[in-house]
């Protein structure tokens, strides 16, 4: 395994932003690109390339193949369809399902043994299919999961207490996507309770659920506007992909692998805090939520293995 090697698959607006802000940060010693559109990955690589003299460190970019993944400590997946107009959530599920299965095998089949991080939506069962497709250790799949949420989550929190983001410890958790909460009995300022800052400064308990609103509706609104979202998602697999690569047990909200009744679940991939290192999640953070958010828990749970259980379960023949 090549220390610092990442094979990035899919070449879209994600995947690009996520390879320009590693390019822009370093770290990374060789960045390898996939995509069905061979000429689109040698014109990434091209642009990219040209940055180098700009950029922190040396750093190999290429075009590539799967063969290229034996060696790779980290393949980052990307690729998949945006959900289209007057599609569901099943069938957009079914659509990169087979995608997904397609792209695992292909990795698998060069021998890759490192983590593999997944994006493409809807990205809880996405992970699980690759999981399953795989038949790599649980661990060592992960999900972009409620990393973006969670990051909107703290920015707008910031931005209304006026702190730095960085002082904000909250999570969006549950599935990516309007099934998600924030446990508040657990979001911190510092090492203050949120809820006791908020009283203290004679803020409205209310604000708290319209920051929520705020973090689901965002990429709606940014959607409706300039079309898609990427420069978020892409600086948050950069900080996944770090986390792994430096070794640095950080706590952040992935996909991860629920089993034998964590958080009363088993068999299932959803957005919960846990310590990443270099194997992928080292141990999940289960953290005591109150009635209301293990019922939000739950039924992103169900929505999801009632998807699995429709179609998803047959095309990845389990």
């Amino acid at each position: 395994m090549k220390k610092g090697k990442i094979v990035l698959v899919g070449t879209g607006f994600v995947g690009m932003s996520m390879a320009y802000s590693m390019l822009n940060r370093g770290g990374i010693n060789e960045l390898v690109l996939i995509d069905i559109d061979k000429d689109k990955t040698i014109g990434e690589q091209m642009d990219l390339s040209h940055g180098l003299p700009y950029a922190p460190q040396k750093m190999i970019i290429k075009a590539g193949d799967y063969d290229e993944c034996k060696d790779a400590q980290v393949v980052v997946i990307t690729a998949g369809i945006a959900q289209k107009p007057g599609q569901t959530r099943l069938e957009l599920a079914e659509t990169n399902a087979k995608i997904m299965k397609q792209i695992t095998e292909s990795i698998m089949q060069s021998g890759f043994n490192g983590v593999i991080v997944v994006a493409s939506n809807p990205v809880d069962l996405m992970t699980y299919v690759v999981a399953k497709v795989s038949g790599l250790p649980t661990n060592k799949v992960i999900g972009s999961g409620t990393v973006l949420d969670t990051a909107r989550l703290r920015y707008l929190m910031a931005d209304y207490l006026k702190v730095s983001s960085k002082n904000i410890h909250a999570y969006i958790m549950g599935e990516h996507g309007d099934s998600s909460f924030v446990p508040w009995d657990h979001a911190y300022v510092g090492c203050k309770k949120v809820k006791d800052i908020m009283k203290d400064n004679k803020h409205p308990m209310e604000d708290l659920k319209k920051i929520h609103k705020g973090v689901v509706d965002a990429a709606y609104e940014i959607i409706e506007k300039k079309k898609a979202t990427y420069y978020g998602i892409g600086m948050a697999l950069n900080r996944i992909v770090r986390a792994i690569l430096d070794n640095e047990n950080s706590i952040l909200t992935v996909s991860t692998y629920l089993k034998d009744g964590q958080y009363g679940q088993d068999d299932i991939y959803i957005g919960v805090p846990a310590i990443i290192n270099s194997n992928g999640v080292r141990e999940l953070l289960e953290l005591n939520l109150n009635e209301y958010e293990q019922e939000k828990l739950d039924n992103s749970c169900k929505l999801i293995k009632e998807m699995r259980e429709k179609s998803i379960d047959k095309i990845i023949g389990k």
